[in-house]
């Protein structure tokens, strides 16, 4: 039987919505997760928390008629438990199945697609540039995106298709004109939002040493050379080329407060350097990618903001629930940015993570070489962005 094919339950079945469950695990609430995905995909992606239990039984455990003790004695009786699958099919049955036994049951609405769906927006509070500062955060996958707005306009900086819209409505919410949409580079993990809000009447703008990579639809953008500014009301964006992890990473300085990274570096870690050239191409990126950050990033004031196109679980939050750190106190606590070249080099190749899964269809459909849908895009981008070096090796003590 097919995961999303399996027929209502005889019993009600209570539906947690994704927002509702990510709101009582930041609560700090204690939850227990019954995830009935295939083993594989539950290594690779799943809902974690230091408050959250999660347990991982496939759902075809729960298709005979008498359910093997050795299953039911794996999920607590003394708790709510809240199932979940890829789509939602799947774990209404089986929250169903568990409920005619007198479980405490509930199921996640949607599955790991609600789950990634969840985008949310935050302050950083910290900017003290012109204008205001947005952080959209998708925890599904530790994407991150910026927008800012002043004075009745507004720039988005890598923005995700799949929220098209809802970048689109938050700018008619506060009653701003979307002027520019900029990507800091060919993106890896995600399919960029960047032309389909082109299509909307924003002006997209690609960084111009991308374009040699395959951009199919280079014309029709704008492109980024290193120093080119980007007004938007009162406030200065200014792009500073920092290649490295690909070769036409452009980070985009913000009013002089906060330099967004793409995927340069993060706060928790630096790129990984392989995914444009693979692994024999990889030590040369490195190289180019430690001349970025000792020329082009860590010459900026000691204050200066940094803001990542992701974050992993290792990553923690400031005071105001953004993914930034100050430069200095990166430098302070990342031992790989006070190195010399090849010890930096040797390090980062040394502990490489998995690529990010469906990498290489996703660069092709970023550059325009690859045609899919919406739901097709969404579903190439589900899973771990990975697109970071290991950050236990990074890290300081």
């Amino acid at each position: 039987m097919n995961a999303d094919d399996f027929p209502t339950p005889d019993v009600a079945v209570e539906t947690v919505e994704p927002e509702a469950l990510k709101d009582r695990i930041d609560a700090g609430e204690d939850i227990t997760l019954l995830d009935a995905r295939m083993q594989s995909d539950y290594d690779e992606w799943r809902i974690d928390g230091e408050n959250v239990t999660s347990i991982n039984i496939p759902y075809f455990e729960f298709l005979e008629d008498e359910i093997g003790e050795d299953v039911l004695d794996q999920i607590p009786d003394d708790r709510e438990v809240t199932v979940l699958c890829a789509k939602g099919g799947a774990s209404e049955y089986v929250a169903g199945t568990l409920a005619e036994r007198g479980y405490d049951v509930n199921h996640l609405e949607d599955g790991m697609n609600g789950w990634a769906s969840i985008y949310e927006t935050v302050e950083v509070t910290d900017y003290d540039g012109t204008g205001t500062l947005l952080q959209y955060q998708r925890p599904s996958s530790g994407c991150l995106g910026y927008l800012l707005y002043d004075d009745g306009e507004a720039a988005i900086i890598d923005p995700l298709r799949a929220f098209t819209d809802r970048y689109l409505a938050d700018a008619d919410d506060l009653d701003v004109d979307l002027k520019f949409a900029l990507d800091t580079h060919i993106h890896a993990d995600h399919i960029s939002g960047v032309r389909d809000l082109d299509a909307e009447g924003v002006e997209g703008v690609i960084p111009e040493a991308a374009v040699d990579r395959g951009v199919t639809y280079a014309d029709d953008m704008t492109t980024a050379a290193d120093g080119d500014e980007f007004q938007v009301g009162d406030t200065t964006i200014e792009a500073v080329y920092t290649p490295g992890h690909t070769t036409g990473m452009t980070s985009y300085l913000v009013d002089d407060s906060l330099l967004a990274t793409g995927d340069g570096l993060f706060i928790e870690s630096v790129a990984r350097p392989d995914l444009e050239e693979g692994d024999d191409g990889a030590p040369d990126a490195a190289r180019l990618l430690y001349e970025s950050l000792q020329e082009r990033v860590l010459t900026l004031p000691d204050d200066t903001l940094i803001g990542g196109a992701h974050f992993s679980d290792a990553a923690e939050p400031a005071a105001d629930g953004t993914y930034t750190a100050p430069i200095g106190n990166l430098v302070e606590e990342m031992d790989a940015l006070t190195m010399d070249e090849d010890e930096f080099v040797e390090l980062i190749l040394s502990d490489m993570p998995p690529r990010p899964a469906n990498y290489e269809d996703i660069i092709a459909t970023n550059l325009g070489q690859n045609a899919v849908d919406d739901e097709e895009a969404f579903t190439l981008e589900l899973g771990p962005n990975n697109c970071a070096a290991s950050q236990e090796s990074l890290a300081g003590d």
